[in-house]
């Protein structure tokens, strides 16, 4: 049974940080892509970031550059996304995504976790 489980979401302040943990089970977790999408009230899902199966190689949308850093720790099935520098902006339901290109193929979801970024 494929689990992707997000924790870490809340409250936040303007300038604050979270760190968002999503723990993985049911599948090869040490071959497969991992990323963090977002959705915002009204807006389409969008891709945060993404890290390679190895965790050699990452990649960030531009509104998160240089604030937000996705890593992850094979040993625990787990990938995480550090946030830094919260915008109002930044406000969404942020969710887990596994997905694997090459046979035998697979796209899985975590049921998000919300964060808010309010004064």
């Amino acid at each position: 049974q494929v689990q992707l489980v997000e924790s870490g979401g809340g409250l936040v302040q303007p300038g604050g940080s979270l760190r968002l943990s999503c723990v993985a089970s049911g599948f090869p977790f040490d071959s497969t892509a991992m990323s963090w999408y977002r959705q915002a009230p009204g807006k389409e899902r969008e891709l945060v970031a993404t890290i390679t199966s190895a965790g050699g190689s990452t990649s960030y949308a531009d509104s998160v550059k240089g604030r937000f850093t996705i890593s992850r720790d094979n040993a625990k099935n787990t990938v995480y996304l550090q946030m830094n520098s919260l915008k109002p902006e930044d406000t969404a339901v942020y969710y887990c995504n596994a997905r694997r290109v090459r046979f035998p193929k697979y796209d899985y979801w975590g049921q998000g976790t919300q964060v808010t970024v309010s004064s």
